[in-house]
């Protein structure tokens, strides 16, 4: 048989265990919840990254298109987008690097 003071012991133990249980489910959602995010997000920039080059081909592509027909409206839609085109160099502005050439080929 349990003295009262044991029974109440026991049973502020009981409440503080399912208290801290409850509490470790929300926290475990919350940062299954966060973690989904997170790997959205990096699923985007992986994504991002891979299509990069495609879209400084395009951009190049578009300057030099603006360029060779002297298309005045082609030239400040690249412009709005902050891309600068001069009649000697069709390389995109803001960090893109011009297409590098073979070692061997100077």
């Amino acid at each position: 048989m349990l003295k009262k003071s044991e029974f109440w012991m026991l049973t502020i133990i009981a409440v503080l265990v399912a208290v801290f249980s409850v509490a470790n489910m929300m926290l475990f959602q919350i940062n299954r919840n966060a973690q989904i995010e997170v790997n959205g997000r990096q699923q985007f920039i992986q994504q991002s990254l891979q299509l990069q080059g495609l879209y400084n081909e395009m951009i190049k592509a578009l300057a030099d298109l603006a360029i060779r027909n002297q298309d005045a409206d082609l030239g400040n839609l690249l412009a709005a987008q902050g891309i600068s085109i001069s009649g000697g160099s069709t390389a995109p502005a803001g960090g893109a690097r011009p297409a590098e050439t073979p070692k061997g080929a100077q």
